[in-house]
């Protein structure tokens, strides 16, 4: 990076247990074993509040997994392609991917990326999977881009895609969520669910506990339980998201 040419500063904030910013700018690369020849950031953690842990990773020419990620047992794993091209596997199945292209793997299984092309950015999620008697998962592969919209809640300005089955063996899906120009969310929502959410493309104003923020493409943003939060699509393209979200699950007492 070289020298600052002026004063320090930066977007990001992290309110522990509560929501946090994280712009690209900023964030530091880590070793994570079993990955190589990746520049890895851990973008959220149980550190934070986070009952999961998120990273956004570019990968060279034949670097990524040299062993599967997350197999340890009731541990479930997700990575999808921001851009450029990876072998991707989970359960003995190994394809090719580009940019959309995403895998999901069950619980102690783990999964497996490798970069065909020079440049890979993907992002990679994983957390501890909550039985339900009598359903389990199964490995989903998919390409966001071959998946249709559906409205909002009846929004035609503010459009959805799931990437994970609605079904009971899943305790978590992801989502894709677009705001055309002006498009917002219906009302502000607090809930029991916490998101990791990652911004694709354009520009949103975000509220998040009692402020509003400034978020744009390549921010990352975490809100935990009962935060109250909804975002309005700014500026003059889409803004869209890929985000994380637990679900199906009675929560424990």
């Amino acid at each position: 990076m070289g020298y600052p040419k002026d004063i320090l500063s930066s977007r990001a904030v992290v309110k522990h247990g509560n929501y946090a910013v994280i712009p690209q700018e900023g964030r530091v690369n880590n070793v994570v074993p079993g990955i190589e020849g990746c520049k890895t950031s851990i973008l959220a953690s149980p550190k934070m509040g986070a009952n999961f842990v998120m990273y956004v990773l570019e990968a060279g020419m034949n670097s990524g997994t040299v062993s599967p990620f997350g197999a340890e047992p009731g541990i479930e794993t997700f990575f999808y392609i921001i851009e450029g091209e990876a072998s991707i596997g989970a359960g003995g199945t190994i394809l090719d991917g580009n940019a959309g292209s995403y895998v999901y793997s069950p619980p102690g299984t783990g999964l497996e990326f490798n970069s065909t092309v020079e440049k890979t950015r993907a992002l990679l999620y994983k957390q501890r999977y909550m039985p339900l008697e009598g359903y389990n998962p199964c490995p989903v592969f998919g390409n966001v881009n071959e998946i249709p919209f559906r409205e909002y809640d009846g929004m035609e300005n503010m459009l959805i895609k799931d990437l994970l089955p609605v079904d009971l063996g899943f305790d978590m899906n992801i989502h894709v969520l677009t705001f055309t120009p002006g498009g917002c969310h219906p009302y502000v929502e607090t809930h029991v669910q916490e998101h990791g959410a990652y911004v694709l493309e354009g520009e949103g104003c975000y509220f998040l506990g009692k402020e509003w923020r400034m978020i744009k493409q390549e921010d990352f943003i975490w809100f935990g339980p009962y935060v109250c939060q909804a975002a309005y699509g700014v500026g003059r393209s889409n803004f869209t998201y890929i985000y994380s979200k637990d679900c199906n699950r009675d929560p424990a007492i």
